[in-house]
């Protein structure tokens, strides 16, 4: 792989380790927020249906709503922002994050609910891109893969803890105590930056019309597509499992809680391989990880109707998702030349619309009668889809670096 126009990001050498660690620990707190705040809405969907009384499928919109708001919120408030002080933009954001959650706990009914979690999703993306690029700075430009997973590391140990958490506070005080927590978390994530993170310039002169540049380069959007396709397999599962381990597994409504936490493990382990896959090589990594969600959902069809067999590909479910993220967002850093802020962005503006996707597709396969076990098959063949995608992107690459040479 050959690319030459991606600017290096500039280590910090006046910082010291320790407050480095505490920078990305802060930001790893933000990160650790967001993925709550993003996922604990999968797991109360039979609650948040009964209490605003509309159905079970209905009620996925609002997942879709947040989704819409990354995907929205991540271009257009990265490129508003790429020339200011880092520190000040991630802790604005964070403001913006608390709001959305703050509206979402006192929405009185369905529409106002769905605009609260299309306001909460706005920072999302533009929160995650940004911290990938300071944190890639604070480690240094070899460790960028790893800085990426340090920061989601957050995301990954929130679907361990904060999913379950929230899940359960949920279940025992009613759905809107689960975002009244995030509101708590979003406030000291802005108290941690405030504290422990330095201050961060942009490594390079960058402003918005710079940014903008990174959409008319092709292997940015095969990278969004690999994103977008590849990884709305996980997410087709994840948004239902509470009913799919109720009713296909067999197991009591108190399981689904473990069930998201086995899930959460997964997500950590995953992470981290994935992580030190995309240090080594990041195609490699993307292949690995991508392979290896297609095959896991395919034996998660029959495997569903166990709930031994049930928690341990949601194991491995898990983990494959979340080894594809340090890549793909190593990936978009690589192709994206001086566009890193949108660039970084963008690519959680893919993954959820692969959330998005990946939840109407496993909604739609259901309310077709396929069943609760029809998702993983739908993801699987997504995912395998996600493989073609970046076998192009790769042929590409190689084809215009022999007429380059």
């Amino acid at each position: 792989m050959t690319v030459t126009s991606r600017p290096a990001p500039a280590a910090s050498p006046a910082l010291c380790p320790t407050r480095s660690g505490l920078g990305i620990l802060a930001l790893a707190l933000g990160s650790f927020g967001i993925g709550t705040n993003e996922f604990v809405a999968m797991g109360l969907l039979p609650e948040i249906a009964g209490g605003l009384h509309i159905s079970e499928p209905t009620a996925g919109h609002v997942i879709s709503a947040y989704a819409l708001g990354v995907v929205v919120g991540a271009p257009v408030l990265a490129a508003m922002t790429a020339k200011f002080n880092r520190k000040v933009v991630l802790m604005s954001l964070m403001a913006l994050f608390a709001v959305g959650n703050v509206a979402t706990v006192l929405a009185p009914n369905y529409p106002i609910l769905i605009a609260a979690r299309f306001l909460a999703g706005l920072p999302h993306g533009a929160f995650f891109g940004v911290a990938a690029l300071v944190a890639a700075q604070l480690l240094g430009p070899e460790r960028r893969a790893k800085a990426v997973a340090q920061v989601m590391t957050g995301l990954t140990v929130a679907t361990v803890i904060g999913v379950p958490l929230a899940s359960w506070l949920g279940q025992l005080l009613g759905w809107r105590s689960a975002f009244a927590l995030m509101v708590v978390i979003g406030v000291l994530t802005l108290a941690a930056i405030w504290i422990w993170l330095p201050d961060v310039a942009p490594s390079f002169a960058t402003s918005t019309r710079s940014e903008l540049g990174a959409l008319r380069r092709p292997q940015v959007w095969l990278a969004l597509l690999i994103g977008m396709v590849g990884f709305g397999g996980m997410f087709a599962v994840y948004t239902y499992i509470a009913t799919t381990l109720t009713d296909i597994s067999g197991v009591s409504r108190s399981w689904v809680p473990l069930g998201l936490m086995v899930f959460g493990v997964g997500m950590v382990v995953g992470n981290f391989a994935g992580g030190r896959m995309a240090d080594r090589s990041v195609i490699r990594g993307l292949y690995v990880s991508m392979a290896s969600l297609a095959v896991v959902l395919a034996i998660f069809v029959a495997a569903a109707h166990n709930p031994y067999t049930a928690m341990l590909l949601l194991f491995g479910i898990g983990a494959s998702g979340a080894a594809i993220a340090p890549a793909l967002q190593t990936r978009l850093m690589d192709v994206a030349a001086q566009a890193q802020t949108l660039a970084a962005a963008l690519n959680h503006s893919a993954l959820n619309i692969a959330n998005a996707s990946g939840a109407w597709i496993g909604g739609l396969v259901i309310a077709l009668g396929y069943g609760y076990t029809a998702p993983a098959a739908a993801g699987a063949v997504l995912a395998v889809v996600g493989l073609v995608v970046l076998t192009v992107s790769v042929a590409l690459q190689r084809r215009t670096s022999a007429v380059n040479a």
